[in-house]
């Protein structure tokens, strides 16, 4: 009988971006996360975003790094390439939250209203997909 792993629970999220300052702006006001810590990865400059119980990282490589492939911006091309995809949070209210971020001027790049459930899709100012799915244990 093979032994049970331990428990797993998330750390943290990371996304590499462009513009570490711009990227910690936009967190912050579209979001609401705070600077925990900055440092080095090597030539890295990084970031680690707090808000409440999330934490979140940003790196910046140096200037000739790769930009995001184009294809990666959009969800459903983004799934016919290979690699991570994109971090996704609950929020009580679909429609609460896409209000408030729209009132923002976020980045909409689609929005889910299917019977296997409800959600957004937002870019970054990096143009980086993060999801916000309605879950209902979190509703009251």
């Amino acid at each position: 009988m093979a032994a049970l792993l331990p428990e797993l629970r998330v750390h943290h999220g990371c996304a590499s971006v462009p513009d570490l300052d711009a990227a910690i702006a936009w967190y912050g006001e579209m979001l609401g996360f705070e600077v925990e810590k900055r440092f080095h990865v090597g030539p890295i400059a990084a970031a680690m975003l707090r808000r409440g119980d999330l934490s979140y990282e940003l790196f910046q490589p140096p200037a000739d790094a790769a930009p995001l492939p184009e294809d990666r911006r959009y969800p459903n091309r983004d799934l016919l390439t290979h690699g991570n995809k994109h971090i996704a949070f609950r929020v009580p209210s679909l429609d609460d939250f896409l209000a408030a971020a729209q009132a923002k001027g976020a980045d909409i790049a689609l929005v889910v209203r299917e019977s296997f459930g409800r959600g957004v899709f937002l870019r970054d100012c990096a143009g980086n997909l993060i999801e916000f799915v309605e879950d209902d244990e979190v509703r009251d």
